[in-house]
């Protein structure tokens, strides 16, 4: 599959990887719809992007709004061929501060349903919006399918994000590294479903990179980040995250896979 000409849900889509994931499918002939929550910057892209690209707002653990992103992109560009997903939350608490109260509930369960459960909620409805293309382009159902499988045909990529912190998790990412490493499980048993309807399911765990959260970090801490990478000595820029993208998608052997995009750290 080629990114020219096919769509893309991108979630997240309004600043950060994956801002940098929409641009870069659009310079690359793609279509993409922008989900996220923040509507004065998702519009403001759109607009520089020009017809290949919709926003929507969007929480991906709502299925009605991610069912809106999909069908807004079935309706704009005649059908969706995957997603990347962006979106995600970063929540740190330990679990027991340091009066040893124990840690709060409700705010672990928001990391582990945003990160968890709305990248299954997006994979849910982005996959059988494909399925069902498959489907009505050939009028004949689970036999049309086995053909595509069968001829080898890339029918669609579901692209995760996790992060490094799901091998690595430091000290106060109880909530974010166990959402994470969630995703990281969710790829194996996904490809593998998806397999009959030639959907590819692949995961990124990005390390450090240089997005607007970084930008709120004093200046001491972001170089302390980047003296820990190995090689190259710098935070991740956001293209090198929408490259990789644009790989996956084109390269159709890729599948089930997690991989880690990080310059060799390793947190401890």
């Amino acid at each position: 599959m080629q990114v020219k000409q096919h769509s893309f849900l991108v979630t997240g889509g309004a600043s950060g990887l994956g801002e940098s994931v929409a641009r870069t499918i659009v310079y690359q002939g793609g279509n993409v719809v922008i989900a996220d929550l923040n509507e004065s910057a998702g519009q403001a892209l759109v607009a520089e992007l020009g017809d290949n690209a919709r926003f929507v707002r969007c929480d991906i653990t709502n299925g009605d709004e991610v069912q809106s992103a999909v069908e807004m992109a079935e309706s704009a560009f005649g059908g969706l061929q995957g997603s990347i997903n962006c979106a995600g939350i970063v929540v740190v608490q330990k679990l027991l501060n340091r009066d040893n109260n124990p840690a709060d509930l409700e705010l672990f369960s928001r990391g582990v349903n945003v990160n968890l459960v709305g990248s299954f909620n997006v994979a849910r409805l982005v996959a059988a919006s494909i399925a069902k293309r498959i489907a009505n382009d050939s009028n004949t159902g689970d036999h049309a399918e086995k053909n595509h499988v069968q001829k080898n045909a890339d029918q669609g990529i579901i692209i995760n994000t996790a992060s490094i912190a799901a091998f690595d998790g430091q000290v106060g990412q109880a909530s974010y590294s166990s959402s994470k490493a969630g995703v990281v499980g969710l790829t194996l048993p996904l490809a593998r479903e998806l397999a009959r309807h030639g959907i590819r399911v692949m995961t990124i765990a990005p390390g450090v990179f240089a997005t607007p959260m970084m930008e709120s970090i004093p200046e001491k801490a972001r170089e302390q980040l980047e003296a820990g990478v190995p090689y190259p000595k710098r935070l991740g820029a956001p293209n090198e995250f929408a490259k990789l993208v644009t790989h996956i998608i084109d390269n159709a052997y890729l599948n089930g896979e997690v991989i880690r995009l990080d310059g060799a750290i390793r947190m401890v």
